[in-house]
């Protein structure tokens, strides 16, 4: 390696490291620092070898593990052929929409670049998951867990589980995301998935008809008598899912951030880019090894047989293999409430603390005043300019070359318009880069319209919604009589079913611009999202971070970026110090060391 590259690498290494360390020193809240390489590698989930997405050679990629109030620190050095942002799905990067890792918001990270995430897990505790979040990436992979922990002073509302068991579910294609990619692009639907993965592996051969042999299922083992925490994310790409243990209760304790109202569920409905954590006891016999399923939900459950996700849970004393047939899914083929029942039962627990005690019990947000309301309906695809496109309210959006926020900051015109409707349009639909103007400190009622056929889930970023409402048929002025005001649960991902409306209440307290999308991905890929702008009109901003030092430049601002990325560490200003001479001086004195 040439002398320079020695020093750059070196030089990269060290600041990052002094950071760090200064940062424990003098900081109030630690820094925990992960180094991420995204590459490509070769799998065979479903016994077919395909090209995947995987984070330190790993599929899928590391957990993360954190706590209240951390700063974290990810450095991704990009080995993929194309543009690359990784998406903290749920984590709310407060005052700091810099972090968010989509189009809409920062520039990308070309290929063979080195680009560090820093944010502050900020008052959050929770379930959360990372994926990649362009070019339909997420089909191939790159996706992991995101533990956020409490800190020791807080408590928990249940007793502290023997382990903590993470597990990402998804759709699959045995196509990778560019294959898919070209379909989307060729105006044509991607088609029934070929499998259901689980923890990145395929599944368990319980059937010798359905599950050819040769394909690695994930196995996950469990000491008699305890109680495990175990924490569910459907990463996939637009498929719901049906997760249950067989012989085992799911006792429902936190999503996205919230505890909730403890229940059992035998099974519970994920939808694309939601998270559980559930309580499960191993308080059943160990004659053999039990079942861990996620089933395709509201499809022909006949034509998508092959469309199951197939674990197993291995009790450390267990006398012999998983055999016979699967736990039932729901029966709900002809009552279509049955899922929205259950989703409408999941209720906030008001009286645990999450991240901060909670003396006073709930949030009130229904004593609040609404400020501004959205009605958002999303229709099947349609042609635009001679492509096929998704909508919200009629529009599809364009991503700007130019970011939104990168725009604000530079005063660059044109880059978008805050001219989203407040109701669906009427006339033709069209391409565009509208965005939500929101009110800070406003209280937005947002109401989500399926008319499609099939389900959809809806995610923001930036913040923690609360879900009041749901119902089948088309949203009106009344039904907002059937609101839960006092416990609906706040969390970033909502289901919308098919033919329904779900209303949710967002306190737009985090400025920023974020994004509003659905989670179908072949929907998202097609143009069904916009970005809620929140600015603080106060002349001295003290409400959100600075442009970090590292921040990429892209579109009409690209003539600001260097050749190759130079800042490779956290920005020394998010440390919260003023050590950059200091700094220089220590790497200085070691690198002088190796010549």
């Amino acid at each position: 390696m040439a002398a320079a590259a020695i020093t750059s690498t070196l030089f990269s290494v060290l600041l990052i490291n002094i950071c760090l360390l200064l940062g424990s020193a003098f900081a109030e809240d630690p820094f925990v620092n992960y180094e991420f390489v995204v590459s490509y590698i070769t799998a065979s989930p479903l016994g077919v070898p395909q090209q995947v997405i995987a984070v330190n050679g790993k599929f899928p990629g590391p957990t993360i593990n954190v706590t209240t109030n951390n700063h974290l620190v990810v450095n991704v050095r990009n080995k993929l052929d194309e543009n690359l942002l990784l998406h903290w799905s749920g984590i709310q990067q407060r005052r700091s929409s810099w972090q968010d890792g989509v189009l809409g918001t920062n520039c990308p990270i070309p290929p063979k670049w080195n680009w560090t995430y820093q944010f502050q897990v900020k008052d959050q505790i929770g379930s959360f998951f990372y994926f990649p979040s362009l070019n339909f990436q997420r089909a191939s992979g790159g996706f992991g867990s995101i533990i956020v922990n409490n800190r020791p002073v807080i408590s928990i509302p249940f007793d502290t589980p023997y382990g903590d068991i993470t597990v990402v579910i998804g759709d699959w294609y045995t196509q990778n995301h560019t294959a898919l990619r070209k379909t989307l692009n060729a105006g044509k639907e991607l088609g029934m998935p070929d499998g259901v993965l689980v923890n990145g592996k395929g599944p368990y051969r319980y059937n010798d008809t359905l599950v050819p042999a040769g394909i690695d299922h994930e196995k996950i083992t469990v000491e008699p008598g305890k109680t495990y925490r175990i924490r569910v994310s459907n990463v996939g790409i637009s498929t719901s899912l049906n997760f249950r243990i067989q012989s085992h209760n799911l006792l429902l304790t936190e999503t996205e951030g919230s505890y909730t109202v403890q229940q059992n569920y035998t099974s519970l409905d994920i939808h694309v880019g939601q998270s559980y954590s559930f309580l499960l006891t191993t308080d059943q016999n160990a004659s053999s090894d039990y079942y861990i399923v996620a089933s395709a939900r509201f499809v022909n459950e006949t034509t998508w047989q092959r469309v199951t996700g197939v674990a197993v849970l291995h009790y450390t004393n267990s006398k012999g293999k998983a055999s016979g047939p699967l736990p039932d899914p729901p029966q709900d083929q002809f009552d279509r409430t049955y899922s929205m029942n259950q989703a409408r039962s999941i209720r906030w627990n008001v009286s645990a603390s999450g991240a901060r005690p909670n003396p006073q019990g709930s949030f009130r947000y229904g004593s609040i005043n609404v400020t501004e309301v959205y009605v958002l309906e999303n229709k099947p695809p349609v042609t635009i300019d001679g492509k096929r496109r998704s909508t919200l309210s009629g529009i599809s959006f364009a991503n700007p070359a130019t970011p939104i926020r990168l725009a604000d900051e530079y005063k660059v015109k044109g880059v978008y318009k805050l001219d989203f409707p407040t109701r669906p349009l009427t006339g033709a639909p069209r391409i565009g880069t509208s965005v939500i103007n929101g009110t800070y400190r406003g209280f937005m009622e947002v109401i989500l319209q399926n008319n499609e056929t099939k389900m959809h889930t809806y995610h923001m970023s930036g913040y923690a919604f609360f879900v009041v409402g749901m119902d089948y048929g088309v949203w009106t002025e009344n039904s907002r009589g059937t609101y839960n005001k006092w416990d609906g649960v706040a969390r970033s991902t909502t289901q919308v079913y098919p033919g329904a409306w779900t209303a949710i209440l967002i306190s737009l307290d985090n400025v920023g611009v974020w994004n509003l999308r659905t989670e179908n991905l072949d929907s998202w890929y097609l143009g069904q999202e916009t970005y809620v702008r929140v600015v603080n009109p106060e002349p001295n901003n003290k409400t959100e971070f600075p442009m970090p030092d590292n921040a990429l430049f892209c579109g009409s601002l690209s003539k600001l970026q260097k050749p190759q990325d130079t800042s490779f560490a956290t920005s020394i200003k998010y440390c919260g110090l003023n050590l950059v001479y200091t700094s220089m001086l220590m790497v200085s004195a070691l690198i002088s060391m190796f010549y």
